[in-house]
């Protein structure tokens, strides 16, 4: 579809939602594209995602009535509301930042307080960048290799498991009681259960370590284990429907967007430089016969990988967001809305 397709599109009944809402409708500062239309990487059968945000009423800012978010699942369209999308974007959220970061025609519709958004969008960019696309992506790679491992021999299934517990363990430094390199190994080694050949094994040497703490990490390691014991069924579906290349696709653009946000300091949702290693990855082209990565996935993940801990050590990014910016315009965004000046 054009972006006057689109826009025709949004303007139909099945779009009313948008106008008749008590919720949006004159509280809409602006809308536009989501998903693979904003990147650039939509194909024929791609659904339209529209994404959005509405200011908070006036009875809603002086009360306790809550509105967070609209989503109409038909349309594949979320509107946040104003104080909710502040909090996201205050945590360079991945899903919801890229809205500051559109084509200038792929926003559908902007009023002023969007453009203020807009502009003020520095605000919100900081380091937090690294550790909020690394969750992101670390999700990506769980994902995939639970999509992939059920494709291969139980030896090989078991490094898969290993590589998604050591990518949880990377974060268990900032979320639980600290412990020496070496306190916890991982590794794998001949099986002692039958009917494996390799199986994983750990070596702990933990002293006056908070019981609570292991067990959360010891939850953690062992909800991955159990991830890969399910039934493949839905391994089967994400191959028959190509899903396995389109999660190598996002785990490798997450990389990309969060570069333009360390690199440029500025947030750029269309991969028009990216797009053809992108088109690539979703089509197949960095998977074997068995349909699963090959080496040279892993080779780019991994420069990836290196060049995102060289940014997140030579940008010029502050740790944290400008919070007092932030704060000041909410306050004046909710101030006119209050006195009825928007």
């Amino acid at each position: 579809m054009t972006i006057e397709e689109i826009k025709q599109k949004v303007a139909s009944k099945e779009y009313d939602f948008l106008r008749e809402n008590e919720h949006l409708g004159k509280n809409i500062i602006l809308l536009g594209l989501g998903g693979s239309h904003a990147y650039g990487t939509n194909t024929e059968s791609s659904d339209l995602d529209v994404r959005g945000i509405a200011t908070n009423s006036k009875e809603e800012i002086l009360s306790n009535i809550r509105f967070e978010q609209f989503v109409n699942e038909e349309t594949d369209t979320t509107i946040y509301s104003f104080n909710k999308i502040i909090a996201l974007l205050s945590n360079c959220n991945p899903n919801t930042i890229e809205i500051l970061g559109l084509k200038p025609e792929h926003y559908l519709y902007i009023n002023s307080v969007g453009k203020e958004l807009l502009n003020n969008s520095h605000m919100f960019l900081s380091k937090k960048c690294v550790q909020s696309f690394g969750g992101y992506a670390n999700s990506q790679l769980r994902r995939l290799d639970n999509k992939a491992v059920r494709l291969v021999g139980q030896a090989e299934r078991e490094k898969h498991i290993l590589n998604s517990i050591k990518n949880a363990f990377a974060t268990f430094p900032d979320k639980y009681f600290p412990f020496d390199d070496g306190d916890i190994k991982l590794y794998i080694d001949k099986a002692v259960q039958e009917d494996y050949d390799t199986e994983i094994f750990m070596d702990i040497n933990l002293k006056h370590y908070p019981l609570r703490d292991y067990k959360s990490m010891w939850s953690e390691m062992n909800n991955i284990v159990k991830d890969y014991s399910k039934v493949g069924k839905r391994n089967k579906h994400a191959i028959e429907h190509g899903k396995i290349a389109k999660h190598m696709m996002h785990l490798i653009m997450l990389f990309y967007k969060c570069f333009d946000i360390l690199e440029l300091e500025k947030v750029v949702t269309y991969r028009e430089k990216e797009h053809d290693l992108l088109m690539d990855i979703r089509n197949g082209k960095y998977l074997d016969g068995n349909q699963q990565p090959i080496p040279e996935f892993y080779e780019l993940l991994d420069e990836l990988e290196k060049r995102l801990e060289y940014d997140k050590e030579n940008t010029s990014l502050p740790e944290k967001p400008d919070y007092k910016g932030i704060n000041e315009f909410v306050i004046s965004v909710n101030e006119r809305i209050v006195k009825g000046e928007l």
